[in-house]
């Protein structure tokens, strides 16, 4: 008997009345939420304007959409076109059955139509996108778990997932639970990037590649513990084979671009920038305005002091011009300050003759 596991839920779906609510759907959505979200707030941090990575993602999540069901459909064509398969079923994404590979190919064609209407370079939204991408990966992936597929070899280690389902040619037994080997290393993803980002200001689509390129390094381990019908070639599931050729493509495209277009975009919205602009220049002229208002204030103060100034060599002109009009009085104040000096010599006098 085993001690501890991870168990599978009973079944994957819960009606509201007649409405299915369905744990794998909810999942996907949770997911685009949180890249949203995240991709926002790292596009903002770039310069760019708020909404603008929603706007962009109107075109990219139903293109991603359809590009996951289409790889999904085609790489196991069996399970929908072979003999006693209805081919209807190819269109119930609820059931599970998006491949990531098409998903990221036609939802990147979604983003550059979006990325066009507004006028923003696709490799900077791609950067801005890429943790939010991973971690939206990290949360869809326990769809697999409520839909009890996706698992890996028979172990018994405390962390296996126990399979109860037997629908689809399951076993009941104990897994690997490989949806949670892949849901922990796209969390291992999002923070490598957001820490090499930061560290080296990654720039002109080189964070997303990264992003694939250490995405495609775990999914081939991952994939190789998964034991779930799949196309073989040379010995090896056609998943190994794409994201061997996937790591290849974006790792050389990181070490292109280096060397390239080294350094990060100076602007990655255009008019974002002219809005920055525009408030930059509205304030520096209001800053004008107030030092043409002080320099006025001191030019009056300073003409009121140079009136001052007039005003007091004004009295004194005045007070030389009355000197100049009254002689008589200019001289009784010269004779006053001789009248001392000429009883002096009149006391001299006297002392002689007596």
């Amino acid at each position: 008997m085993e001690l501890a596991y991870i168990p599978s839920p009973s079944h994957g779906v819960l009606y509201l009345g007649p409405i299915p609510l369905r744990g794998y759907a909810f999942c996907i959505i949770i997911g685009v939420f949180v890249a949203v979200w995240l991709g926002n707030k790292r596009w903002i941090a770039r310069g760019g304007r708020a909404g603008t990575v929603a706007d962009i993602a109107v075109w990219a999540v139903p293109f991603g959409l359809v590009g996951g069901r289409l790889y999904h459909v085609i790489t196991d064509y069996e399970l929908y076109f072979s003999e006693g398969r209805d081919w209807v079923d190819a269109f119930k994404v609820w059931q599970g059955g998006l491949g990531i590979w098409g998903a990221v190919a036609l939802g990147a064609v979604g983003a550059w139509i979006g990325a066009r209407r507004r006028g923003v370079p696709l490799p900077a939204y791609a950067d801005a996108v890429a943790p939010g991408i991973a971690f939206a990966q990290a949360i869809g992936r326990w769809g697999n778990w409520f839909n009890q597929e996706l698992y890996g070899r028979e172990t018994h280690v405390p962390w296996a997932l126990h399979i109860t389902s037997s629908e689809g040619g399951r076993v009941p037994g104990y897994y690997h639970p490989t949806f949670l080997y892949e849901s922990l290393w796209c969390i291992g993803v999002a923070l490598l990037v957001m820490w090499a980002d930061r560290r080296f200001r990654l720039g002109h689509g080189r964070a997303f590649a990264l992003y694939v390129a250490a995405y495609c390094v775990g999914r081939g381990w991952i994939e190789y513990m998964r034991v779930d019908d799949a196309h073989h070639i040379l010995g090896l599931r056609l998943n190994d084979w794409t994201a061997l050729i996937v790591f290849l493509l974006a790792a050389a495209y990181f070490v292109v671009s280096a060397k390239k277009r080294p350094g990060r975009e100076t602007v990655v919205e255009p008019a974002a920038a002219a809005d920055a602009s525009g408030e930059a220049a509205d304030g520096t002229g209001t800053d004008a305005g107030d030092g043409d208002r002080t320099g006025a204030a001191e030019r009056t103060a300073a003409a009121k002091t140079g009136d001052g100034a007039g005003d007091g060599r004004t009295g004194g002109k005045a007070g030389d011009q009355g000197a100049a009009k009254d002689p008589e009085g200019a001289g009784d104040d010269a004779a006053a300050e001789t009248e001392p000096a000429a009883a002096a010599k009149d006391e001299a006098e006297s002392a002689k003759k007596g």
